[in-house]
């Protein structure tokens, strides 16, 4: 049996990068039209090309998002953009559209279809709807259970399902707020998230309806066990160092599902690393039962960056790692490098030297490039942060 797939977001050929080395099996991007997160840089014609000269040579995918919401406007180029994504090499496509799914399995037979969760699959008939239509994969609205995704990985279409990130207030397609309250159309890429706005209220208290995001790590090994076939990541605009932690973690909890080694003391660590790297609270949502109160922010809810991540790696040399500084840091501070290939080195730092050597007091400059002794060879594009501690889930 395939093993179950890790699905990375990638807003920019950075990111994509870095997903793909630090685990990712396929990533999903969005080209300069058509696609559902406007304010994110993606990909040109010739950057789709690129990313999948890039990712076929690491044996990985690419998939484009081309679903938006179409009004009849949007039809006045979007085959001859279809032919030229095609020929770029893209693997498959992540639609909403119901014509553009029938044009597709027409047109394209040999790259896939893929429902996006924007079409708000929620049920056996709908699944088997798009089936019949050519889908080779449908990705779930957020809002169905684990009972009901079991159900559905039996029709012999495969099965997507969000695990990480960030999650929409309404149901999963449906949202209209941002269009009658900012006048930007969030089923056409113009999302401006206003379920995350503080309002005022009666009280002296600020009001949101903002959802916790969600974490299914402590649940791998139940989704695999489900029959699901590649589990996504949210977050086409979120940093590098996020991509590659949160990918990075998953991709230890996957391997050690399937190598028979995952347990307690890899999910409580994989607890830290993603408590760190994101400043919300998390919850499993859907999955078990019906969203309520403890899925949700009202008030006092918090979001504050922290200052975890010091440096990215871009080479090593005689003992040395060149690190590329991101945030501030002094000598004594315990850090851990993340490589990669998934291996994890932690130690104390003792001097900080720049680029000719001379000695720093501290690190204060971010990208000035430093230099930091090490004792085993550390890979470039590793990543170094401050050493996640137990019980620390700020």
């Amino acid at each position: 049996m395939d093993r179950i797939e890790l699905l990375s977001p990638a807003g920019d050929f950075e990111r994509l990068k870095i997903t793909l080395l630090y685990g990712a099996d396929a990533v999903y991007i969005g080209g300069q039209e058509f696609g559902l997160r406007a304010n994110a840089t993606n990909f040109s014609l010739s950057e789709i090309k690129e990313a999948c000269t890039f990712a076929h040579a690491l044996q990985k995918k690419v998939y484009l998002t081309v679903n938006m919401i179409f009004h009849e406007e949007d039809f006045a180029h979007i085959t001859s953009y279809l032919q030229d994504v095609v020929e770029a090499g893209i693997d498959a496509f992540i639609v909403s559209d119901i014509w553009l799914v029938s044009y597709l399995h027409t047109h394209y037979p040999k790259v896939e279809i893929h429902i996006s969760t924007q079409s708000s699959s929620m049920n056996i008939e709908t699944v088997q709807f798009y089936q019949k239509l050519g889908a080779k994969r449908v990705v779930l609205a957020r809002e169905v259970s684990l009972k009901d995704i079991r159900k559905m990985t039996s029709l012999g279409v495969d099965i997507e399902c969000f695990i990480h990130g960030a999650m929409c207030t309404f149901v999963s397609g449906r949202c209209v707020l941002s269009n009658d309250i900012t006048n930007r159309d969030s089923n056409r890429g113009g999302c401006s998230q206003v379920c995350r706005f503080a309002f005022d209220h009666e009280t002296s208290s600020k009001f949101t309806m903002a959802t916790k995001d969600l974490n299914m790590s402590h649940h791998i090994k139940a989704l695999i066990e489900a029959g699901v076939k590649s589990l996504k990541v949210e977050g086409r605009m979120r940093s590098p160092y996020y991509l590659a932690t949160v990918i990075g973690t998953y991709r230890k909890l996957i391997d050690a599902v399937y190598n028979h080694t995952l347990d307690d003391t890899l999910i409580q660590y994989a607890d830290r690393v993603l408590s760190r790297v994101a400043n919300r609270e998390t919850s499993t949502h859907y999955y078990f039962h019906e969203a309520d109160w403890t899925d949700q922010y009202y008030t006092g809810r918090q979001e504050l960056s922290n200052q975890d991540y010091l440096g990215y790696v871009v080479g090593y040399e005689d003992g040395y790692m060149m690190v590329s500084e991101r945030n501030y840091f002094t000598p004594e501070t315990e850090v851990e490098v993340f490589m990669p290939s998934g291996k994890v080195v932690s130690f104390v730092i003792h001097e900080i030297y720049d680029e000719e050597m001379h000695l720093l007091d501290a690190a204060r400059h971010p990208e000035q490039i430093l230099k930091i002794k090490v004792n085993e060879e550390i890979e470039i594009h590793s990543m170094m942060r401050i050493k996640p501690k137990e019980g620390n889930h700020e």
